[in-house]
């Protein structure tokens, strides 16, 4: 879907006239489920590219994550109805300033994954309120992702060594959920989600997917923004057995075997970090290399 600056003004100037007279402006992204417009210098308006998005549901995930870590998340401001040259919902909510690890690579600063381990222990300490995984997307059984997995290789035969991969998936896609109970997860710890300043973590974007998950589910940010020493010791702060950990390698296996070939010729940076990432899980099982 295009969407222009001007479509996205006139949403503005006939649903929030207050913020008809602030300059919009889009914010080149890799991202896959939003356009992003920044609107003033204080607001950021967020434009589903698909159906389906919940955005009530989102805004009270954000808010039960805001201000419960003291890294900092977007506040939701308001929901948009459909208008002229968008037929869906949209949203709102506070922009938030920084660099996303996209461009600044934290791989290799201990710093960031003492943060990082931080933050997921934040994310956990939030209570569940009883609820659970609700079977959408990732952060149930790994085991799940089975048929999507023979998908993925079957299309990235000319792209990845997929010989090699199908021998780590063997060695982790049945790997069982185990007693665990489900803990609040941000569900999505990619490059393009995290904001960076001097190696250290600074802040946590798209957070809508705020809810109960596997607790090895955040850990793809272990494979996704860190290099193995670092790695190593958000494993130590998190206090991770084996089990945990080596779920949360399932959880980035599943994850990156679709970006790279999904988005090859349509997102090449999401294609990238899909590769990375299962480069460096291959390297830690060299038996599968």
């Amino acid at each position: 879907m295009q969407i222009t600056e001007q479509t996205v003004r006139n949403l503005i100037a006939a649903q929030f006239p207050a913020w008809a007279d602030l300059p919009v402006r889009q914010v080149r992204s890799a991202g896959t489920v939003n356009a992003i417009f920044r609107v003033g210098e204080s607001l950021v308006a967020r434009l589903p590219l698909a159906e389906g998005e919940d955005l009530h549901a989102e805004g009270y995930a954000a808010q039960q994550l805001l201000g419960r870590t003291r890294f900092v998340t977007p506040t939701p401001v308001a929901v948009g109805e459909p208008g002229p040259g968008f037929p869906r919902p949209w949203s709102v909510q506070t922009w938030l300033p920084g660099t996303i690890a996209t461009d600044d690579d934290p791989g290799a600063s201990t710093g960031f994954a003492e943060d990082l381990a931080e933050l997921i222990l934040g994310m956990r300490a939030v209570d569940t309120g009883g609820r659970a995984f609700d079977g959408r997307g990732r952060g149930g059984v790994i085991a799940d992702q089975g048929e999507w997995m023979q998908t993925c290789f079957a299309n990235s035969e000319r792209l990845l060594p997929v010989h090699h991969l199908r021998c780590l998936w063997d060695a982790l896609g049945d790997l069982p959920r185990g007693p665990d109970p489900d803990v609040m997860s941000h569900k999505d710890l990619m490059p393009g989600n995290v904001l960076v300043a001097g190696g250290r973590l600074a802040g946590v974007l798209d957070v809508g997917g705020f809810g109960p998950a596997d607790p090895a589910l955040d850990l793809v940010g272990a494979w996704h923004l860190l290099e193995s020493g670092p790695r190593e010791v958000l494993r130590e702060r998190l206090g991770c057995g084996d089990a945990e950990w080596d779920r949360g390698r399932a959880w980035a296996f599943a994850q990156s075997m679709g970006l790279v070939w999904y988005y090859a010729t349509t997102n090449p940076t999401m294609s990238r970090i899909g590769r990375r990432t299962l480069m460096r899980l291959l390297g830690g099982y060299p038996s599968a290399v």
